[in-house]
């Protein structure tokens, strides 16, 4: 993904300078939101190293408390999901959860990293901007009522719908909640092969990758 790539470079520099909030910032509405950021990703969902480009979206789970609602985070390198936060709420808490939780993975410092979304209210929030802002990510977002603007994010909402959810009864959400989270952990992220990373696990991928970067550098 040159263009991603070559994005990245950019605003790393940014970052490192200040962060993204050294760009223009965009006008908030009447109801406290921001305006929608551009499309830097353009559907092309390919990356070519770790942290260049993330993806993120919301999906809701049915238990007998109603309900249970799911924010994500996915590596478009790995398919990797690096964070996730889930409650009774759709909201813009939820999301900058999923979004530190994130960051928290990678180690803290994921300046210059894209991150992509669709245009819900959640992620136009200034609280969700200023989560980005904070940890030097800039935001990315398709178009309105485009699912194929965020195909990577809602690919992972059918997996997880069809391979698990549907599979299953969630009596809370808390129940929901503990064997979701088992799910993505020890499941999704480190036995689930993905066409993408050559039919292998997300962490697989990943650690492949280092491997190979390492062993170039000692060459």
């Amino acid at each position: 993904m040159a263009g991603v790539g070559e994005h990245r470079r950019e605003t790393d520099g940014r970052a490192r300078a200040g962060g993204p909030e050294d760009q223009a910032p965009p006008v908030a509405d009447q109801a406290g939101q921001a305006a929608a950021a551009p499309d830097f990703v353009r559907r092309d969902f390919s990356a070519e190293e770790p942290d260049l480009v993330w993806a993120g979206d919301m999906t809701e789970i049915d238990t007998g408390e109603g309900k249970l609602y799911l924010a994500t985070v996915i590596d478009l390198f790995s398919r990797r999901l690096l964070g996730y936060a889930m409650g009774a709420r759709h909201n813009a808490e939820l999301v900058v959860a999923s979004l530190n939780m994130a960051a928290a993975t990678r180690g803290g410092d994921v300046r210059g990293v894209i991150m992509h979304t669709d245009r819900g209210s959640e992620y136009c929030s200034r609280k969700f901007k200023r989560a980005c802002r904070q940890l030097g990510i800039v935001q990315s977002m398709g178009r309105v009522g485009s699912c194929f603007d965020n195909a990577v994010s809602e690919a992972f909402n059918s997996v997880l719908k069809v391979e698990y959810v549907h599979r299953h009864t969630f009596r809370t959400r808390t129940e929901a909640r503990i064997k979701i989270a088992t799910w993505i952990t020890d499941f999704y992220n480190t036995r689930r092969l993905h066409s993408v990373c050559g039919f292998k696990s997300p962490i697989d991928y990943e650690r492949e990758y280092r491997a190979t970067l390492a062993e170039g550098l000692a060459a």
